[in-house]
This record gives C-alpha cells, structure tokens and sequence, in this order.
C-alpha cells in the first residue's frame, strides 16, 4: 500500500496505526456484531469508549477535575458562538486579539452577543506576528480575552501563554492541541476542532473551568449550552459516535508514541529543519517573523508566484498532497501535523531543491 505524504491544514493525516485499528473494527467491534458507526451511544459499549477517551485526553493534558471536558460538534466555528454566549454573563464586553482570519471570525460572530473589543492586532503587519502583550489594551471589565492559539491560515502562532490577570483566558486551539504540552490551568477555557491532531471532522472539543459554567444566556440553544452538556456527558443529543472513537485511538497512539512531550519533540524537529530550508534560499520566503512562527503550519511564498501551479502539480506527481495554500492568502502551505512523518519534511525539502534549481534564477 502506497500512502501519499499529506500536508492538508484539515481534514488532516491520521496515524496509519489508528487507521488500522479502526478498519480491524470497522464491521465488528468486540464480538458486538455492529460497527462502533452503528450503535447506540447509550450502550454500554459506546459509554466505555466515551470515558476512556475522556480518561486518556485528561491523563495527556494534566486536566484536573476542576474543569468539564466536553465532545461536541459543530467545530471550532460554533464555539465562536457559544463562546460569548456562555461566558459573558451579566457582562457586556469581551477582549480579542487580531492575528488573523480565525481571529477575525471569532471576532465578527462575538460582535453578535457583546463588543468585541480588539486590544490588539497584527493586521497592519499583514499578520505576519503575534502583538507583543505589552501592546494589548486590556478591559478589566470585560468577559473574558479571546485568543486563536494558532493561525492555520497565516502559519502564527503562540509560543508562551499571555499574562491576562484575572480575567478567564479563551483560545482556540484547533491546530496546535495536543501537539505539544500545555499547562491548562492557565486557560478558563480551550475549544478545538478535531480534524487536525485529535480525529476527523464531526468533533469539537472543548475544556471549561467548572466555575464558568451556568453562565449562558437565556437565548442560548441547548446544543451550544456548555453546563447542560456537561451535565449529560456530551449525550445531550446523539454525539459524533464515531469521531469520538477514533479521538480515543489517537490519544492512545500518542500515549504510546511517548506523550506530549515526545510529540513537541517531533513536532520542533520538523518545523525547524523545513524553516531552516526556506530561510537558506533565495527562491522561498516564509512571510511569517521567526519568534512567531508556527510549528504546525509552515508557510511560504515562491519567488515568482506564476510558478505556484507548476510547484503543487510537481509535488503532487511526487506523492505530497495539499501543499497550496489558503485561497485568501496563496503560496503554500505544509502542514506538520503529529501523523506528518519526518520523511515527508525531507521529501519536500528534497523536491523544493530540485524545484528551486530548475526554475530559480
């Protein structure tokens, strides 16, 4: 079996091990006769899948009792709603920060339920940087302060968690959960979409600090209501069964793969040793200032962008899928998720190579 190299930002690659795990249990699970796609989330079965993934997700975040794990659906872009409408109370402001197209988003759903007040923006830079915190006008008052942990479209992304007082920290996290350590307790809440290194689409993950909950508005639906799918363990309505299963294989492969810190490992060799190919070239660019850049997603320019086409079609004969970047920003795009092995970072190096002494100057 041939397996391409899958950069894409999302759907994203899955570990082959998981992979086969699941097609071994795809038409029968256990001796149950049913495929975990079949059966009820009531069942015994499906409960057991549901609090071992749970267990494991705890175990790898250091997530104490003093936050509510959640697994909805909707993504990442419904939590942009139910973001405000359960943390904002009787408050009416909430803070963002602006680096980027997640970010503005979040901000244009906020402005929905609150003022979404923007403390701090890199869009005079291009996005091309997190705002240093020194510049961030905080609200005292307000909600809470909205953060994109990482900027899938424009390759941004934190490195250390901001210093925001009192006020409860949100972020979204979609792209960089579970690809390094995180002190959660630092966080009033985390949301991400799993279609990066949790599972495949249908998931949403979100991690609140129990003392927010109860908080949601009058008008806020059910589905969106953090405390009542709380308090049904995510089986407010049917749950995204089989999304869920596969999450709890991929956090058991990265238990074996030796955790989060074994997966930061990883993760910094990849980045690293991809960035250090585009800065040593005069045909590529990463638009991105060093401090900030993602190890998630690397982003790049050519040097004559009339090339792109020529780059993604090569690159795709040499077995590299999705390497084109977001329609809204062009150039490419090569996502390191935790499945992206370090043999397709050097494929690509290698083929950029080639690509650069073919067309270079």
């Amino acid at each position: 079996m041939k397996r391409a190299f899958n950069f894409s930002a999302g759907p994203a690659a899955l570990p082959l091990e998981v992979l086969e795990e699941a097609a071994a249990e795809l038409f029968d699970y256990r001796g149950t006769g049913m495929s975990v796609m079949e059966m009820s989330h009531r069942s015994d079965e499906f409960v057991e899948i549901a609090q071992r993934a749970e267990a494991d997700l705890r175990e790898l975040l250091g997530v104490s009792d003093d936050y509510a794990v959640l697994f909805l659906q909707g993504g990442a872009t419904a939590q942009f709603a139910a973001v405000p409408l359960n943390l904002l109370g009787e408050k009416v402001a909430a803070d963002h920060v602006n680096t980027g197209a997640w970010a503005k988003k979040a901000i244009s759903e906020a402005k929905h339920y609150c003022r979404a007040n923007v403390v701090a923006s890199s869009e005079a830079t291009n996005f091309d940087r997190v705002p240093p915190r020194a510049e961030w006008k905080l609200d005292r008052n307000a909600a809470y302060v909205h953060i994109i942990g990482n900027e899938t479209i424009g390759g941004v992304e934190y490195h250390d968690i901001p210093d925001v007082g009192s006020v409860p920290l949100v972020s979204d996290m979609s792209s960089t959960l579970l690809s390094r350590p995180i002190d959660v307790s630092r966080f009033g809440a985390i949301y991400a979409g799993a279609q990066k290194n949790i599972g495949p689409a249908g998931l949403v993950l979100v991690i609140v600090r129990r003392d927010l909950l109860g908080r949601a508005r009058a008008d806020t639906p059910s589905v969106l209501d953090w405390k009542l799918n709380a308090d049904n363990d995510s089986m407010y309505n049917t749950p995204a069964t089989y999304s869920w299963y596969i999450a709890g294989l991929v956090f058991r492969w990265i238990k074996r793969q030796g955790g989060l810190v074994a997966m930061e490992q990883r993760n910094r060799a990849k980045a690293q040793k991809l960035y250090r190919a585009i800065d040593a070239s005069n045909f590529y660019r990463c638009p991105v200032v060093e401090r900030d850049r993602s190890l998630m997603n690397v982003t790049f320019t050519l040097a004559d962008e009339s090339l792109d086409k020529a780059f993604v079609k090569g690159a795709e004969a040499a077995g590299m899928q999705t390497l084109k970047g977001h329609r809204s920003v062009g150039g490419m795009r090569a996502s390191l998720y935790n499945a992206v092995p370090e043999a397709a970072v050097d494929a690509l190096i290698e083929y950029m190579a080639s690509f650069e002494a073919e067309h270079g100057a």
